[in-house]
């Protein structure tokens, strides 16, 4: 959030209903205590969080949430939805390689790998302990757009290598993959940058990997 009086009068706000949810009264020295520890979320994410936390079915849903309560809450769902994100990412590199474009059931996985460079250089780390770092990095930026609570522009499609070299020599482009849920895959395409489907970068570099890369046999 923003350090500004705006900012300040939601979130006064929202500690405002919670107390009078739970029927407890917070002075302004804690509030002080709660904007201090919050304040670099989002405040789109910590009243989310402040929800869910009211939902919880278990003894701790019946009290007020304090800082950290509500800091597990936005960090612990992120932790799970990037390791999913992962997952899916990673087998798609071992099952597809490079040459292949993809379309993940997931358009925030595209920006990710969008900014990371594209689909190509991804898939064409050389061993398993840079592949890891790369989740790393991956599970990273993603939790970052999550906790913002942003989707922002992504490409409809994460451009492969058989592609990259399609379209620089202006020759037809070949049908892309769907991975996870076919139909959240299709909505992910249709909803995404057709323009920018190169994965964001310049295209020249595209082809750079791509010259590298071997088309599957057979």
């Amino acid at each position: 959030m923003d350090d500004n009086i705006d900012e300040r009068r939601r979130f006064a706000a929202l500690l405002t209903a919670l107390s009078d949810y739970y029927k407890s009264e917070i002075s302004k020295a804690v509030a002080g205590i709660y904007w201090q520890g919050l304040k670099q979320y989002d405040y789109e994410a910590i009243e989310k969080a402040c929800w869910a936390h009211t939902q919880l079915p278990d003894e701790a849903g019946r009290w007020m949430p304090r800082n950290s309560d509500i800091i597990k809450m936005i960090e612990g769902s992120t932790v799970d939805q990037a390791a999913v994100a992962w997952s899916k990412v990673e087998g798609a590199v071992r099952t597809r390689g490079v040459y292949d474009d993809l379309i993940f059931d997931d358009a925030l996985i595209h920006r990710v790998i969008a900014d990371m460079g594209g689909w190509v250089k991804l898939a064409s780390i050389p061993d398993e302990k840079d592949l890891h770092f790369a989740g790393k990095e991956f599970q990273t930026r993603y939790r970052a757009f999550r906790i913002r609570g942003e989707l922002p522009d992504y490409p409809a499609r994460l451009t492969g290598a058989g592609n990259a070299h399609n379209s620089a020599h202006n020759l037809p482009l070949l049908p892309a993959i769907l991975v996870g849920n076919q139909e959240k895959a299709k909505q992910v395409f249709k909803r995404g940058n057709v323009a920018g489907m190169l994965g964001m970068q310049q295209a020249g570099e595209m082809v750079r990997l791509a010259s590298n890369t071997k088309a599957p046999s057979g």
